[in-house]
């Protein structure tokens, strides 16, 4: 995991000196795995820490107030977990404030990256954007670099199989439709909810399926429906039958995050737990009876059993700290 730093005025020594790309880096996707290969191959170079800069909250939220918040694909200590694992050594979650939004582009690059990181290196894309109002521009960075004597590598846009730029935008929208399929193959990992145990009706439990209800989720929901996933629990990974949404069968509207692992047994109330989601089963409908409830329950189940078996192979072989 890297090293989560929320102040500079807390940045060891050890996060002095070496290579830096700034950029937020939600979802950890392809293409950041690029930006993070060729940060960690400068930083080997120039003999110091592989850095991430991100900003938390997001400018965007200094800047616009009013706006209702985006809820991130993944979280500040999830995006270190996942950059460490690509060998990021530090994340600055650089806190965002007017301060910081009001500096030129020449004076975040002199006083945030020469003076407090004391960067040898940088690494960025070509849409890369810097400094008050966007203004500054990779052109403008590679003026800067060549006068402070810093080198610079701009990182060329990941594209997948068909020639589509990879992009947490893209990711974003992908989720929010329930194309967990397609997400995953964008993420160096498979997008993963996670929160804490609470209890519930206890109604899944009565029908012979009981669930783990998760609240205080932090990252962005799919769409409503039942997913196939996996869960980490202990040092081995279980599948999953996740439903996300209503239950209009019970006449209830507001929208919960139900886990039901298969193949286990225990009590998880209280407990922090993460959901790895691997494909999307159905939607969410109501049912005419319990009993048709239940029937369609054990054809979820064996769905998930089945769609789940590639992506549980593939985790088997990641340590759960990493996922």
């Amino acid at each position: 995991m890297a090293t989560v730093i929320r102040s500079l005025d807390a940045l060891p020594s050890t996060m002095r000196g070496g290579a830096v790309s700034v950029g937020n880096f939600d979802g950890v996707h392809r293409g950041h795995a690029a930006l993070a290969a060729e940060l960690v191959r400068l930083a080997r170079e120039v003999g110091g820490p592989a850095v991430v800069m991100t900003f938390d909250p997001p400018p965007v939220a200094i800047l616009v107030p009013n706006r209702p918040p985006t809820p991130p694909l993944t979280t500040i200590s999830r995006r270190a977990e996942l950059l460490g694992g690509l060998g990021v050594d530090g994340l600055i979650a650089y806190p965002t404030d007017r301060t910081l939004l009001e500096l030129t582009p020449e004076a975040f690059f002199q006083r945030i990256l020469v003076q407090r990181l004391q960067i040898r290196a940088i690494v960025e894309g070509p849409n890369f954007r810097f400094g008050r109002d966007r203004a500054g521009d990779t052109a403008l960075l590679a003026e800067l670099c060549k006068q402070a004597k810093i080198r610079l590598s701009i990182v060329p846009p990941a594209v997948d199989e068909q020639g589509e730029m990879i992009s947490s935008t893209r990711i974003r929208r992908l989720i929010a439709a329930g194309n967990i399929e397609e997400a995953n193959r964008l993420l160096t990992q498979p997008y993963c909810i996670e929160g804490i145990v609470s209890k519930g009706a206890e109604r899944g439990k009565r029908l012979g399926f009981p669930t783990a209800n998760l609240e205080g989720i932090r990252c962005l929901m799919p769409a409503h429906g039942v997913y196939g996933g996996a869960v980490p629990l202990g040092d081995a990974w279980f599948p999953a039958a996740v439903h996300i949404g209503p239950n209009p069968t019970f006449d209830e509207q507001r929208s919960k995050v139900e886990v039901h692992v298969l193949d286990w047994e225990g009590d998880l109330y209280g407990h922090h737990l993460r959901c790895a989601l691997l494909h999307r089963v159905r939607e969410i409908c109501k049912f005419d009876s319990i009993e048709a409830l239940r029937a369609q329950l054990r054809q979820d189940i064996e769905s998930v059993r089945e769609g789940t078996r590639a992506g549980l192979q593939r985790l088997a072989s990641i340590p759960a700290e990493r996922l």
